[in-house]
């Protein structure tokens, strides 16, 4: 039996679920919440205690290039292995070496379904049939420009070159998506026209559900998306993707 320290959420959600042993998480791994409740938190995506690891014994860490920092992996005293995802394209190669590594068949063949799941066509849609949308709170009235938003205070976007991006223009949003070559820019809402251009205000990792009417008094279309479904690479995104077809 591998033992795995797991540094990200939506891996550890997708190893679970592949019947992968974790031994370890980070305050941030939530999926499956039954599952994980009884394995130890070693820190937070950018920083670990790695004297609260050595304890649990593990066989490997998994760590993501853009999740986690160099940091924690130059300093991780235990074999490990990093992946590096930004794009849907990516998924299955990633998923499918780190089966090898660690012998799951069962991880294998969610590997294969995401190459299957990214292969296939691209459809066009229009804001208002967005999935994944959990509720609009101004619904869109001819805008046909969107900005992903993140974070507040700074607000903040998301790229091309991201995860996110990729899934979006996977969903049928390619053209509609307002394009940063920065993966993370910081933006300006006083830039957007409201005419045009609709706010889709993610569910994490911002609790953006809390500032609904202060949102809303931004005079935007806008609404809160999954964020998980477009940004947890495994399983759950995965299964998001297969539900639509």
């Amino acid at each position: 039996m591998i033992k795995i320290i797991c540094l990200i959420p939506s891996l550890t959600e997708t190893l679970i679920d592949c019947g992968v042993t974790v031994v370890g998480r980070t305050r941030y791994c939530l999926h499956p919440a039954p599952v994980v409740r009884g394995i130890p938190a070693i820190g937070g995506t950018k920083q670990v205690d790695w004297s609260v690891a050595k304890p649990l014994e593990p066989d490997l860490v998994i760590l993501d290039r853009e999740e986690n920092t160099r940091e924690m992996a130059d300093s991780c005293p235990f074999p490990h292995h990093a992946v590096h995802i930004t794009s849907v394209h990516d998924v299955g190669a990633q998923l499918g070496e780190l089966a090898q590594l660690l012998g799951s068949s069962s991880l294998a063949e969610v590997a294969i379904r995401w190459d299957q799941v990214a292969a296939q066509p691209r459809k066009n849609r229009q804001l208002a049939e967005l999935p994944g949308m959990l509720q609009w709170w101004r619904p869109p009235a001819g805008q046909t420009r969107a900005e992903y938003l993140i974070w507040r205070r700074p607000w903040m976007a998301i790229g091309q070159g991201t995860f996110i991006y990729s899934m979006l223009a996977q969903v049928g949003l390619a053209g509609r998506l307002i394009p940063h070559e920065e993966k993370y820019p910081e933006v300006q809402l006083s830039d957007l026209d409201p005419a045009t251009t609709a706010l889709l205000f993610s569910s994490e990792p911002y609790p953006f559900a809390r500032d609904r009417e202060e949102l809303l008094d931004l005079g935007f279309s806008c609404g809160l998306i999954d964020g998980e479904s477009y940004s947890w690479y495994g399983t759950r995104s995965l299964r998001f993707l297969e539900e639509l077809g």
